[in-house]
């Protein structure tokens, strides 16, 4: 790449160079990139050659952007997304048959989801490949806005300059716990009925955490707080309280009947959560994630569906 000027960047170190700052070591993003350490190092040292100018400092804890790298990483970032729009524009123009796409999501929704939405996109593209990065709620809008992913998949996401909503479900957040549990055979629950068992929460990192607040104000009792979908179902599991949540990353244990979901309710109305799919608004999807994120939706459409009997 050059310019009038003798201004010159080595194009092909560029992606290099961005998933180094992604990855922050050059071991991690050669590991990504599945080539050696040494050859990504050498693409780096010659775009700090060809711009004169030292691009990330060398810490003990890793690498991290100088002001120049900064620079450097806005500008590539953007080079980056055109190419890959216009790689998947001209997918478009001859048949979706290769392409990658990036998904940031929650961990509870990798239990079926995800996984029923990528068997799906490999029927149909089996040459397009995902990879997929397990963030927090609040992490995975800001992950779409900064190109890090094509597509975001959360509850509870804020409307945000720069980010538009493909698809949502609306789901009910229950109360999980074991059949044997004395409350477990009522239709709906009301949190004051659970005042007497120990509570379960997610930590302040998930996105319904503030919802599951609001509702407990003013209440008193037990309460544990679980860092991850999994700790909380196991917690539930071995008896150790009640916990709040939308069927969604319940499947396995719900329908084979070792956990309990019990509609919530304040006052009349039914407490609810919103699962959204998200993308960067002003640019066109790549061809590959377009298709995967239809998949998605398809996938979030079904949970609409009648619960397990």
């Amino acid at each position: 790449m050059a310019s009038p000027s003798g201004f010159r960047i080595h194009a092909p170190a560029l992606p290099y160079f961005d998933a180094v700052r992604r990855a922050g070591s050059i071991r991690e993003a050669a590991r990504r990139l599945n080539i050696a350490s040494s050859a990504v190092n050498r693409q780096v040292l010659k775009l700090e050659e060809e711009l004169g100018a030292k691009l990330f400092d060398r810490l003990p804890s890793g690498l991290r952007l100088t002001a120049a790298g900064e620079v450097l990483a806005g500008h590539v970032a953007t080079v980056l997304r055109d190419a890959e729009r216009a790689r998947g524009e001209l997918d478009g123009l001859r048949g979706l048959r290769t392409g990658h796409v990036e998904l940031a999501t929650l961990e509870g929704l990798c239990h079926r989801i995800v996984p029923e939405a990528l068997a799906a996109l490999a029927e149909r593209h089996p040459r397009v490949t995902v990879s997929t990065a397990i963030q927090g709620s609040a992490a995975i809008p800001d992950a779409v806005l900064a190109g890090d992913a094509h597509l975001g998949l959360a509850f509870e996401v804020r409307r945000r300059p720069g980010l538009r909503q493909l698809a949502s479900v609306t789901l009910e957040l229950g109360a999980v716990m074991p059949p044997g549990h004395p409350l477990a055979g009522r239709a709906t629950i009301r949190l004051g009925d659970c005042a007497g068992s120990p509570l379960i929460l997610p930590r302040g990192n998930f996105a319904n955490r503030g919802q599951i607040d609001e509702l407990l104000l003013g209440t008193g009792g037990v309460r544990h707080e679980a860092g991850s979908v999994e700790l909380m179902k196991a917690m539930v599991l071995r008896g150790l309280g009640i916990a709040f949540m939308t069927r969604v990353g319940l499947e396995t244990e719900l329908e084979a009947g070792r956990l309990v979901h019990i509609p919530l309710r304040q006052g009349r109305e039914a407490v609810r959560s919103t699962l959204g799919l998200y993308a960067r608004t002003g640019t066109a999807l790549p061809a590959a994630a377009g298709a995967f994120a239809g998949q998605l939706g398809e996938a979030m459409a079904r949970l609409h569906g009648p619960p397990p009997p």
